[in-house]
């Protein structure tokens, strides 16, 4: 990228900015500099000091070659960065996704975050973390892209809501943190994205959105307020960065009119700032905008390196060198970029679990070249590693313990000797193409086990229901089973379900990442029905067969009002994406091996319009950047649900089971803790380590070097740097963000203080029980949920803050403990920018949902307990 079009950007976004901070009908992002050093607060000391170490060693072009992705298809990773040959460091391999390895062979598809959710069991996510950081690192990855908590789901349409977990901070927040700790238990960096307000594929990259017939000319900017940004999609990041992830991606989208990668106020202020993030800010893949601004606002790696893929042009990398050397750049912030990376490389123990990369992102095959868009370098490129070891069985139990059954008026379970099983849907069979016949899944036949884009991996296998519940079948009594695998076969649809004595009917609902689209929706659902003429399907089988089971694979919420209340539909389960295992654990819940414990992790509605929220499908700024407004606030999924007063089909936290529970004996025991302190006082001044040379000559390109085509490098082409930068405009001079460059000792945030803010928000001021008692006749699991009301006018009914899940059996009772802490009881306050316990009653709740709440009791908290009270 030439040098003006790099710095010049900044330029043009302050005054935009100072534009729209006149103009009350844009939002403005107000610039918080400079970018906060790591400091190895928490429990990263010893990774930073082994990072400063290693930092120490480098020269500025090895600083560089760390920071700065080698360009799209420039080696064997979906993004590599440059490497530091002399000190044997070959640098970083950051690959998808948040479900598994993506773009190679023998590795496993684990169920979507979406869907694990539903199983709202701590040690489950904690499981499948580590297994996906194992298969990770067996692969040669350094980096996991992934989890996703952003987006939360603000819309039930947002095409990647499956990637993450559900629209309620607190449960994505412990999600995501038991996630984090499993990935880097494994030795791999998790990189949890996307940071922040990504909350739908349409308008998301301008190129995007002009291939699509929007011409628009910058990506949508999210318009959000300060308490709707904290007590919401903030929330599930403090939990991430407590729980230690070692990277946050910044996300394609605006937020408030600054690009999220280049956000100072989003970067700087709260995620370095407030939340004490210590590692390392990686850009999505082409969603850096600028060189200069996005490096003091807060940007430590660049991905994939170049501007645009395959471009050779790049905002960093050469102009990085030229940026540092002539003191645009301060020598202290690049010297952060490069420790915060190395101490995440660290903080997971990357280097006693290295391994080289064994598997090539661009094709399968054996052999190949090694910097492939250049067809460089011919050698081994895929070794084909089997890294699957024993994941199956714990994809299959996750997946069982994630179905959440809505309806069973004695359809379920199935004891396998039914006289005549029929099974209906194409989402009951393996697409006929193969389970990987459609490139990052992009198309929707067969059995849906996960959505489409970049948050996918190739399935090993993928096992149908059809052939699970024929095997159950055949091995339990021999009886007959028939299906019909073609959703618009009528004729033989009522053929085969006239003589079913139980008939299973599979049908789905997709959505994916805004690059693919399938019958135009792009990326984002259209709406919100049952895909492939399903309700038709359903209401064909019912009309005559008096014992049906509906069993819904789909992204999130889908509209059930034309068969939930069908006395003819005896079932419905909710089984979500459940990876390679599908049919297997399907079939576990269908035939009684697993008791179904699942709970929603999202309300399925009686209207679309119930949520409050909806995607924006057209631009409103004519040419200019979309504004999407986040008007509804906090009030989104059950809590918009349950402000309108409405009842929901299904609400947030439901699921029923093969037995029941009571609930009783709820009891209050308040802990002493010392009053809420804002953090105080200043920083350490940056570190800075070794001399940057300002001869230009000594970063010139070496004689007789190679450069391979495309490759992106730190090198120059000349010691001219207005040659180097091929700017014709280079000495014209540049006005920067007053502070940007300054690091001198710096006020500490007031809510910030450690990883994840002020450690005194996680003081546990209520400890809850409640006992819980299987009143039913076999074991099963019970969820056990427990909400708050804050009780202001402007606060939802009730917010989930707590659960846990229990096993018991039949007539067992157990007393389930649950935290209450400081940050469940508070509320952001915008003119201290802190968190404070408001002047109304609290109220808990204990129950089995989000509207089964059995248990009621008053929280008094003492006037220490909260600041600003």
């Amino acid at each position: 990228m030439r040098l003006a079009q790099a710095f010049s950007g900044v330029v043009v976004a302050a005054a935009v900015a100072q534009a729209q901070s006149s103009d009350a009908k844009l939002a403005y992002s107000p610039p918080k500099y400079p970018s906060p050093w790591a400091d190895g607060s928490g429990n990263w000391e010893a990774a930073y000091a082994k990072a400063q170490a290693f930092v120490k060693q480098l020269t500025l072009l090895e600083k560089v070659n760390i920071t700065t992705g080698v360009g799209w298809e420039g080696e064997q990773c979906v993004g590599n960065t440059g490497s530091v040959p002399r000190l044997g460091f070959p640098g970083f391999c950051n690959q998808d996704s948040p479900l598994g390895v993506r773009d190679t062979d023998y590795n496993s598809a684990f169920p979507a975050g979406g869907t694990v959710a539903a199983s709202w069991d701590r040690s489950l996510w904690r499981q499948r973390g580590a297994d996906m950081g194992a298969e990770h690192r067996d692969k040669g990855v350094d980096t996991q892209l992934g989890p996703v908590v952003g987006p939360l789901g603000r819309s039930p349409e947002g095409g990647r809501g499956w990637e993450g977990f559900s629209p309620d901070p607190v449960l994505s927040g412990i999600a995501v943190g038991e996630t984090v700790q499993g990935i880097q238990s494994s030795g791999v960096i998790a990189c949890t994205k996307h940071f922040i307000l990504n909350e739908q594929e349409h308008f998301r990259q301008v190129g995007e959105a002009n291939g699509y017939g929007f011409p628009i000319t910058e990506a949508l900017s999210s318009n959000i307020d300060d308490v709707t940004l904290h007590e919401l999609y903030l929330w599930p990041f403090a939990d991430a960065v407590r729980a230690g992830t070692g990277a946050i991606m910044c996300s394609y989208n605006q937020v408030n009119n600054s690009y999220a990668c280049a956000n100072s106020y989003t970067l700087n202020y709260l995620l370095k700032g407030e939340l004490g993030f210590q590692g390392f800010v990686m850009s999505d893949w082409q969603a850096q905008h600028s060189g200069v601004a996005s490096a003091y606002a807060g940007l430590d790696m660049t991905m994939p390196g170049d501007t645009l893929f395959d471009t050779n042009r790049t905002y960093w990398g050469t102009n990085l060198t030229i940026a540092v050397v002539n003191g645009t750049v301060p020598e202290w912030r690049i010297d952060d970029m490069v420790t915060r990376i190395m101490s995440a490389y660290y903080y997971v123990g990357r280097d006693k679990h290295t391994k080289p990369v064994n598997f090539d992102s661009w094709t399968l095959d054996t052999f190949g070249p090694k910097h492939f868009i250049a067809n460089e370098e011919f050698t081994v490129i895929n070794e084909h590693v089997d890294v699957r070891a024993e994941h199956a069985k714990n994809i299959r139990d996750a997946a069982s313990k994630s179905i959440v059954l809505l309806k069973n008026k004695g359809g379920l379970p199935l004891t396998g000797k039914e006289k005549y099983t029929g099974v209906f849907g194409q989402g009951a069979v393996t697409n006929l193409w193969g389970p990987n016949g459609c490139g990052d899944r992009q198309c929707d036949n067969g059995t849906l086990a996960m959505g489409w884009g970049s948050g996918t991996a190739n399935f090993p296998y993928l096992v149908d229901p059809l052939t699970a519940i024929q095997n159950t079948v055949l091995e339990t009594s021999g009886g007959v089973i028939q299906s019909v695998a073609d959703n618009w076969a009528y004729a033989q649809i009522a053929q085969v379900a006239s003589q079913a004595s139980v008939s299973v009917v599979f049908v789905s609902a997709d959505s994916g990442e805004g690059y693919l689209d399938i019958d135009g929706n792009e990326g984002d659902r259209n709406n919100l029905t049952l895909w492939h003429d399903a309700d038709a399907l359903i209401q064909n089988v019912t009309a005559v067969c008096n014992n049906t089971i509906v069993v819904m694979s789909t992204v999130g919420a889908v509209l059930v009002n034309s068969f939930y209340q069908n006395p003819n539909v005896t079932a419905i389960l909710w089984a979500g994406l459940p990876g390679e295992q599908a049919g297997n654990s399907i079939a576990d819940v269908l035939y009684g091996r697993v008791n179904p414990g699942g709970k929603l992790p999202f309300s399925i509605a009686k209207s679309r319009s119930d949520y409050g929220t909806d995607v924006m499908y057209e631009p409103n700024n004519g040419h200019g950047a979309p504004q999407d407004d986040f008007t509804e606030g906090i009030f989104i999924d059950y809590r918009a649900i349950d402000k309108k007063g409405v009842d929901p089909v299904y609400e947030f936290g439901y699921g029923i089971s093969y037995t029941t529970f009571s609930y009783s004996n709820l009891q209050i025991k308040s802990h002493p803790v010392k009053p809420y302190t804002p953090t105080s006082g200043h920083t350490k001044p940056a570190p800075s380590f070794g001399k940057v040379s300002k001869d230009y000559s000594d970063y010139v390109f070496p004689a007789s070097f190679h450069q391979v085509p495309y490759y992106i490098y730190p090198w120059l082409n000349s010691s001219d740097p207005k040659v180097a930068s091929e700017d014709p405009d280079y000495d014209s001079g540049h006005k920067w963000p007053a502070h940007a460059a300054d690091g001198s000792a710096q006020p500490k945030n007031p809510a910030g203080g450690a990883p994840g803010g002020n450690p005194q928000l996680y003081d546990v001021l209520f400890t809850v029980s409640a006992t819980i008692t299987n009143t039913g006749k076999i074991t099963g699991d019970e969820v056990v949920e427990l909400y708050i009301s804050l009780g202001g006018p402007n606060d939802p009914k009730v917010v989930l803050r707590n659960f846990d899940k229990i096993t018991l059996a039949p007539n067992e009772k157990k007393t389930v403990s649950l935290d209450v802490t400081r940050r469940d009881l508070s509320n952001w306050d915008t003119k201290t920018q802190n968190w404070v316990i408001s002047k109304y009653q609290k109220t808990v709740y204990v129950g089995a949902s989000s509207r089964k709440l059995h248990l009621k009791g008053a929280l008094h908290v003492s006037s220490g307990s909260g600041y600003g009270q």
